[in-house]
């Protein structure tokens, strides 16, 4: 009888009590803040996810008080996540809602995220730019709604998150503002092996290594990638950003407190139509309610209009600050058909991050196409069990024909369309009938396609296929599917077409904000991650600069931009970089 060998390092432990970890390394070394019941604090953020992460912690850093209150956990990674993709399903957010329309969405892992840190837990870091077009269809294209800001005004703040992420990329990325990446790109895995070598063959220009918001080196308190393909099941390991370890810890460190399992459910208003506080359900079902200066919303495009149409009052009776019509309206998805391809050698499409390769060569309206704007064609690597429904949905697969097809997992690869959506009115989030268990109204989410969209999605699900097929494919199936929710509370330069001005701050109400991806006027064809978090430090800025006049009364609004501020930085930022080979 042989006798078990200890692991190396000795045997395992349980993580000692009272020790918060947020990855392998990363431990939440700060006590936090409690502030005292009723007491009035200057910024309450409901919503503690890619947008509310990086805002809470730069209000904390600028010495505000602040508190993000969070429907869901506060999460230990060592305590609640698991290398398990089913085991993954409590970072989703999956309390009830209604889909609806021509072609209702499917709501839930795919789009939206419950807990610290929200949808970035689970999302796949990928993070190209939006490009300078995206700001200004309506004027270049004649579709769409033009941003009440250009790219310009955005530029900076990219940088900026491309450093506190960090992302990884290549040194030169030609899509629309050309630029490169301080931090190395990833190796290849063997889906984006599979893209290079199909765009290659067709003469088409593609992008390898990146951009990609994973530690390819390790810095400061996080490892590096160690590429076992779980980044959208929560990266245990802590080389893959999300605010919860990039942003919440700096902002618990200076004096910010992070409320977990409280349920916002109206924020109130008094006669001089200022904000008062937020009423929330705290982890017993009990309401409290938190006094605050100012509000900001950061819910995300389907919690965010819910909350404001279900804070209606007798000053706004159709939700509140929604005298335009606008909330929950214009709400976006972007295509996100994925290709799914058999080859006779091995693919592995786990050992690499998700999305590492890209092209974005049909990004921008050609007028040689029959529908306007574009797309972009992305690695993409799902694991066994979202693969297997990949199968069910793209070729009817069931019962031994899908088992059988499963063995073969290791020789497929799958790459994925990302287009770009119009923004469409009636496309929106409502409120329904049915409430969820604390009696608040759930959100009913109504979808469909229309012309531009159509033809599109048609072009680019082809243009997919001949990719698949020029990489030697030898069979090819395809799934039609959504991805990335954004709008549904839009900015604007008008307050009749628009819920907020170009800072977030809502039309009607001037100490009430919206920072999060429901701003969006229009989504590009680019994953929205990296501009929700940028859009998020930009407003931040103004928050700070403004607050005097953000929470006086009557108080002249000030729309003069603001100078960015890279003080606010967590720590490590302006590290050195991944070395490059010859540089």
């Amino acid at each position: 009888m042989t006798t078990p060998k200890s692991p190396i390092g000795g045997a395992f432990e349980a993580p000692p009590p009272g020790v918060h970890r947020l990855g392998s390394m990363q431990i939440l070394d700060a006590p936090m803040r409690q502030f005292d019941p009723g007491e009035e604090i200057d910024y309450c953020v409901i919503g503690v996810g890619a947008a509310g992460g990086v805002l809470l912690q730069r209000l904390a850093r600028a010495g505000f008080r602040a508190v993000g209150l969070e429907a869901g956990p506060f999460w230990d990674t060592e305590r609640d996540w698991v290398s398990d993709e089913k085991g993954s399903h409590q970072l989703y957010w999956t309390e009830p809602r209604v889909t609806g329309g021509s072609h209702p969405l499917s709501l839930g892992e795919n789009n939206s995220g419950r807990g610290v840190g929200g949808g970035s837990v689970h999302w796949a870091a990928f993070t190209p730019r939006l490009h300078p077009s995206d700001f200004r269809t309506q004027s270049q294209d004649g579709v769409g709604v033009d941003w009440p800001i250009a790219y310009r005004h955005l530029k900076p703040y990219y940088e900026l998150l491309e450093r506190e992420m960090p992302v990884s990329g290549p040194p030169h990325f030609p899509w629309g503002d050309p630029h490169g990446y301080t931090f190395g790109p990833h190796p290849m895995g063997g889906v984006g092996d599979l893209l290079i070598r199909g765009c290659t063959k067709l003469g088409i220009r593609v992008s390898i290594g990146g951009p990609v918001a994973i530690l390819a080196g390790s810095r400061g308190d996080r490892p590096h990638c160690i590429y076992r393909g779980f980044c959208i099941q929560g990266c245990k390991v802590g080389a893959k950003q999300s605010t919860l370890i990039s942003h919440v810890p700096d902002a618990v460190a200076h004096g910010a407190e992070v409320r977990a399992h409280a349920m916002a459910s109206r924020i109130e208003i008094d006669a001089e139509n200022r904000v008062t506080g937020v009423r929330y359900f705290d982890h017993q079902g009990a309401e409290r309610f938190q006094r605050a200066r100012a509000v900001i919303v950061s819910g995300y495009a389907i919690e965010t209009p819910r909350l404001l149409l279900n804070s209606a009052c007798p000053a706004y009776p159709s939700g509140l600050a929604n005298s335009s019509g606008m909330v929950g309206r214009c709400l976006m998805a972007q295509a996100g058909n994925v290709v799914l391809g058999r080859f006779s050698d091995l693919v592995r499409m786990y050992k690499a991050p998700p999305a590492h390769c890209m092209t974005e060569e049909f990004y921008e309206t050609d007028p040689r196409r029959d529908f306007a704007r574009g797309f972009a064609i992305q690695s993409v690597a799902p694991l066994p069990i979202a693969f297997a429904k990949q199968l069910v949905a793209a070729k009817g697969s069931w019962g031994w024909a899908l088992r059988r097809e499963m063995m073969d997992y290791n020789h497929w690869g799958t790459i994925a369309v990302l287009g770009e959506l119009l923004p469409n009115p009636d496309n929106r989030v409502t409120l329904a009938d049915e409430t969820d268990h604390r009696g608040i109204p759930v959100a009913k989410v109504t979808f469909g396609l229309y012309d531009n969209d159509k033809k599109l999605i048609a072009f680019a699900k082809k243009k997919v296929e001949d990719v698949m097929w020029a990489a030697g494919a030898e069979e090819v199936a395809q799934e039609s599917r959504f991805a990335h929710l954004v709008g549904g509370a839009r900015m604007g330069a008008d307050p009749r077409t628009s819920v907020t001005d170009k800072f977030g701050r809502t039309h009607d109400i001037d100490n009430l904000f919206i920072c999060d991806g429901s701003l969006f006027p229009t989504q590009g064809s680019a994953n929205p991650g990296l501009t929700i978090q940028s859009l998020a430090a930009r407003p931040a800025d103004y928050l700070i600069d403004q607050a005097a006049a953000i929470f006086r009364r009557g108080a002249e609004r000030s729309q003069d931009e603001v100078a960015i501020r890279t003080d606010l930085s967590p720590p490590d930022t302006w590290g050195p970089g991944v070395p490059r080979l010859g540089g």
